[in-house]
């Protein structure tokens, strides 16, 4: 039996994983933002949901819950970092406020948690730390700066945390979902009010299908929950996980734009160094 701490389980992928989580036989602390989604957790498994209030950007609380959890509920084997939120906007409109916000949950939200999370498993030499990215953070799309930014952050942090703690028996993986059936694009969407009609023609279509796609996307919650409780189970679990058919196509001709400007632009990349090569 493991036991996991997951950040934000009251609705969406947190709340799936958890659910999950619990059907395997494990323990789960779940955190949530209000005491009434603190008995609810609770109730879904009394005895092994065990809820706690946070604020992941709150720098002091984050470790000191962490303190009290491997203290009575026992040590921790998965982490994930899952809390944080959407925001949708074109670059030009979207409030500088609002991007330090977008940041400050997605980005130090998820740091804070894999920091107070990772002491205690390196000194067992065990544990899994992981943290939900998204397809977003390997594939930017127009109208969502803010957040692609958060989520390539997450990405390029997880990736290097994973080197160095992989000599201590501690894995890291990022969850990148594609488009689940959760309320990601409804309610839980932060949406940067619109200025400029240039952005008109592109950007609004966009902004519609979004919406209009809201409750109706290909991908279960359900079945991704299975698949990040499958990969804690693995000897050898993947440091990246993409979840969803739509997902692995955007992300793969993404990836496969970029191998393709590298490879057009290889000349002039070479012209930088120094004839002599490095002075060592």
């Amino acid at each position: 039996m493991q036991k996991w701490l997951i950040t934000g389980v009251s609705t969406g992928l947190g709340r799936a994983l958890a659910q999950a989580v619990l059907d395997a036989g494990h323990v789960v602390v779940g955190t949530v933002r209000s005491p009434e989604d603190l008995r609810a957790f609770e109730e879904l498994e009394p005895g092994r949901a065990h809820g706690r209030l946070l604020d992941v950007t709150d720098d002091e609380a984050v470790p000191r819950v962490f303190a009290e959890v491997e203290k009575n509920v026992g040590p921790l084997d998965v982490v994930v970092a899952n809390a944080g939120y959407g925001l949708e906007g074109v670059f030009e409109e979207t409030p500088l406020a609002e991007v330090r916000r977008q940041f400050e949950v997605n980005v130090f939200g998820a740091v804070s948690t894999l920091q107070a999370a990772l002491p205690a498993m390196r000194e067992r030499r065990r544990g899994h730390l992981m943290a939900v990215s998204s397809m977003g953070g390997l594939m930017p799309v127009p109208g969502m700066s803010a957040y692609a930014g958060s989520k390539f952050a997450l990405e390029g942090i997880l990736w290097s945390l994973g080197k160095e703690v992989e000599q201590f028996g501690v894995h890291v993986t990022a969850i990148e979902p594609g488009s689940f059936r959760t309320d990601w694009a409804g309610r839980s969407m932060t949406r940067a009010e619109r200025s400029v009609d240039d952005y008109d023609t592109l950007f609004g279509p966009i902004r519609e299908r979004r919406q209009a796609a809201s409750g109706n996307q290909l991908g279960n919650p359900a079945k991704a929950a299975e698949a990040i409780v499958h990969i804690a189970s693995l000897e050898r679990p993947p440091a990246h996980l993409v979840l969803g058919s739509d997902a692995l196509r955007l992300v793969t001709a993404a990836r496969e734009a970029m191998d393709e400007e590298i490879r057009a632009w290889d000349a002039l990349s070479r012209t930088t160094d120094f004839p002599e090569g490095a002075q060592l």
